[in-house]
């Protein structure tokens, strides 16, 4: 098995005790490796090690956990990088919310204005991770958790030579979520989702071998008759049996936008206001386990639920011990579905062994969502140029492309608040001139 030095940058995060649990249960296939948490505050990241170190002890696991807050020096001779970060933090993301709130948009962590801005702060620091890499560990491959990871991809493979693959679980979950909540039994599905990260859709959606879809639309014609799915569901499920594909669940803010959004504005909270009322247990409960000598995390009271990130642990162990595993990745296209740009990150099934993450040609999507996906992936593309390295200008063309705004002045106006509450994440061309 391979033994390897993996900077976990984030890993003093409220998500690293479960991601340090991931690798811990997949610990045969990183024995005698090193784990280099790296983070901004040295408390958070001792109580990290600590927890880390007593589970793969308790474990019989040979892993060696340390941590820093010198981001290069972390990064040095590293094989493997995983990088889940916010910039900001969850007051950021509270700002990503109800700012395009107040203006009447849908304000989101990873769709539209919310979005956007989260993919300006990303890409900033994460150039700055992508030159420490090509300065200390050049071979290295980045797995890629942070959000949009879509976007911070698309930058960072057009512009470096870093091997790079973004990860989230979406295509693996959502078919079993929507088949779930109708009554129906995940095991028997077999499911393909392709398309853009947080915008897929299956081109395979099967039942015990058969098409799903009039299983789907007959559940559909029930719930018509007498009502009995929650809304959001019922949504969901009108969506699929219309466009005849199962879509991420992130779809409903653009086929339901309005009702979505006046939902939205009528809540009292936000998701990250939320968020932010929850953390203070989640560190207590992570300092109480780090005191004892046996630790065990409680799934509701550690972010994210018990193992973390662990399809980025997958990734991993597949690449590094040559499994040639097919696991949901983000990667660029390279002819994998047809219609879209050879270089646009995509999110696909990809062959993942020793040479790295190849994405497997896939069907055309259905005609019925390919122009959203167009749409996004042109946003996608123009937000990555313009966080990369581009202008003001070219940060406002990118966010009036979205569809969420499809608007001059508005984005003019949500860029000029914005930009003024995230100044400090973001660089001097972004914030001066035309």
């Amino acid at each position: 098995m391979a033994r390897l030095k993996i900077a976990y940058i984030g890993g003093g995060s409220t998500r690293a005790p479960g991601t340090l649990a991931a690798f811990i249960q997949r610990g045969a296939d990183f024995a005698g490796s090193e784990i280099v948490l790296i983070d901004l505050e040295p408390e958070r990241l001792e109580i990290v090690r600590t927890i880390a170190t007593k589970m793969a002890r308790a474990s019989g696991i040979d892993l060696k956990i340390t941590t820093t807050t010198d981001r290069r020096a972390g990064l040095t001779d590293c094989d493997a990088v995983l990088s889940s970060f916010r910039p900001g933090g969850f007051e950021a993301r509270r700002l990503d919310e109800r700012i395009p709130l107040s203006q009447g948009v849908i304000g989101q962590e990873t769709q539209g204005a919310g979005g956007f801005f989260m993919a300006l702060r990303s890409i900033q620091v994460m150039r700055g991770i992508v030159a420490d890499m090509e300065a200390v560990c050049p071979r290295a491959r980045l797995f890629n958790y942070t959000n949009p990871v879509n976007i911070v991809s698309q930058a960072v493979t057009l512009h470096s030579s870093i091997q790079t693959v973004s990860l989230c679980e979406g295509p693996m979950v959502f078919p079993s979520e929507l088949v779930r909540g109708v009554g129906l039994d995940p095991a028997r599905l077999d499911t393909v989702m392709i398309g853009l990260n947080h915008a897929s859709w299956t081109v395979r959606h099967l039942y015990d071998g058969a098409d799903l879809m009039p299983i789907l639309e007959r559940v559909l014609e029930s719930d018509r008759h007498a009502p009995k799915l929650p809304l959001e569901l019922r949504r969901w499920l009108e969506l699929s049996v219309t466009m005849g594909s199962i879509g991420a669940s992130y779809m409903k803010y653009y086929y339901f936008r309005d009702e979505v959004l006046n939902e939205l504005i009528a809540k009292p909270t936000t998701r990250a206001e939320d968020i932010l009322l929850e953390l203070p247990d989640y560190w207590t409960h992570y300092i109480e386990q780090a005191k004892s000598d046996h630790p065990v995390l409680d799934p509701a009271r550690s972010r994210g639920g018990l193992f973390e990130l662990e399809l980025a642990v997958d990734v991993m162990a597949a690449v590094f011990n040559d499994r040639r595993e097919v696991w949901t990745v983000n990667v660029p296209n390279r002819g994998a579905i047809p219609g879209l740009d050879d270089r646009l990150v995509v999110e696909v099934p990809g062959y993942c062994d020793r040479h790295g993450v190849t994405p497997l040609t896939q069907p055309a999507l259905p005609r019925q969502v390919m122009g959203l996906t167009q749409m996004l992936a042109e946003y996608q593309w123009l937000t990555a140029e313009a966080a990369w390295g581009g202008s003001r200008r070219d940060a406002i063309r990118a966010l009036a492309s979205n569809p969420l705004v499809l608007s001059l002045s508005r984005a003019e106006s949500l860029y000029n608040e914005m930009s003024a509450a995230h100044r400090a994440h973001l660089p001097a061309k972004l914030l001066e001139g035309r």
